[in-house]
């Protein structure tokens, strides 16, 4: 009786995966030999961080708003709550999704920094691959301080970026764009 081997994925994802997400993913192992396995690193939004971002930019483009509110500490409780359901819920998401595709999935919802968890998840199971699906982020990429930079440069593995929500063929940009720097 022979042993299988398990080719792991790590995905760092930005938010719930959709079908079509799921169907690409898993799309790109349907010809290994192995057992693929998915797991599926969701960061949960800060609370804090949410508020006093979505403060600052109300205040930077206003200068008739005065000085800073402060912080209610019950409201960033009930946000921060309110974030971690939202996020249990678009992980649920996401192993459904390419558990529907075919694919064996778990998932983890992450409170560190990502780049640094996806990089604990990937050496703890000695990951075979690392996809980062996320909404483009022109800026970050064309500093290389986006997700997949980061994680390119502290990985051993091959680290994929997909476009959440488009097709192959929509991130080939059939001939539009630009297609390099």
């Amino acid at each position: 009786m022979s042993e299988s081997t398990t080719y792991d994925v790590v995905l760092l994802v930005e938010q719930p995966l959709s079908a079509q997400d799921a169907q690409q993913v898993r799309g790109l192992h349907t010809e290994l030999e192995e057992d693929v396995r998915y797991h599926v690193l969701l960061p949960v939004e800060d609370a804090a961080g949410r508020i006093e971002s979505a403060m600052g930019a109300l205040s930077a483009g206003d200068a008739l708003v005065g000085p800073p509110m402060a912080m209610d500490p019950e409201g960033v409780e009930d946000l921060q709550h309110e974030l971690l359901e939202t996020a249990r819920r678009d992980l649920a998401t996401s192993v459904e999704a390419l558990t529907a595709a075919g694919g064996r999935a778990t998932g983890v919802l992450v409170t560190d920094e990502p780049v640094h968890a996806l990089v604990d998840k990937s050496k703890e199971l000695a990951a075979a691959e690392v996809i980062v699906l996320t909404r483009p982020h022109v800026v970050a990429e064309f500093f290389h301080v986006d997700w997949t930079s980061r994680a390119r440069r502290k990985l051993g593995v091959p680290v994929l970026h997909l476009l959440e929500h488009e097709s192959f063929d929509e991130q080939a940009g059939g001939g539009e764009g630009v297609s390099g720097f």
